[in-house]
């Protein structure tokens, strides 16, 4: 197994963190940024930089544009995923469709796998209503 931190990928994540896409910048300001439980933006994990990383709940979210749809961004998501996992992450993969079209309806998803991820006792500390 690699690394989980590779120090190779520290600049790249340093300048997504900066040049976010519009849904990344809504989903990060308008609701993960303040969520109860810390979420930590362009994370590195091995040779992969994930969008949103929950390290309490063991979460990955990850926002996909149209060239994840397309048959090369399938077999590389199936790939990445697949690595991920291996470090028991849950990947959850929104489109950005659904950010853009559904806001509050992403918020309770994520809510929902969060709530799920943790133990019952830390679950009802750390679900809140979406914005």
């Amino acid at each position: 197994m690699e690394r989980i931190h590779n120090k190779e990928l520290v600049s790249t994540a340093k300048m997504l963190r900066k040049n976010m896409t519009k849904e990344e910048k809504h989903l990060w300001y308008d609701f993960l940024r303040t969520y109860p439980i810390r979420f930590i933006r362009q994370k590195i994990i091995g040779r992969y930089i994930v969008d949103f990383y929950c390290a309490k709940a063991k979460l990955v979210i990850e926002l996909d544009g149209s060239q994840h749809y397309e048959e090369k961004g399938m077999k590389n998501d199936a790939e990445r995923t697949k690595f991920l996992e291996t470090y028991g992450l849950k990947i959850v993969r929104i489109p950005n469709t659904e950010i853009n079209n559904n806001f509050d309806g992403v918020c309770e998803y994520i809510n929902k796998n969060i709530k799920q991820s943790l133990s019952p006792s830390d679950s009802s500390l750390y679900t809140r209503e979406p914005r």
